[in-house]
């Protein structure tokens, strides 16, 4: 949403708490000003948390799966999601 990139350009987000995303490699805020910290963590807005897991995990299985069929840069697939 706008409040989320307003959040980041104004440098609001720099010293905000962070969860690791498990799987993806990215760490999430815990709080943005105007956003409801459910839907900040993915996992939450879904009714049904195995769904998420089970469709997290084939996701994460495809970025790691593609990384092997193209000339990635290591630094790249590092930074990336993992199995």
């Amino acid at each position: 949403t706008r409040a989320v990139i307003a959040a980041i350009q104004n440098g609001d987000l720099e010293n905000t708490p962070t969860q690791k995303l498990p799987g993806f490699n990215l760490e999430i805020p815990l709080k943005v000003a105007g956003i409801e910290d459910q839907i900040l963590n993915p996992r939450e807005a879904w009714s049904d948390k195995a769904a998420y897991d089970a469709a997290a995990n084939s996701l994460v299985e495809k970025f790691v799966e593609n990384f092997t069929k193209f000339d990635v840069n290591a630094s790249i697939i590092e930074a990336g999601p993992t199995t």
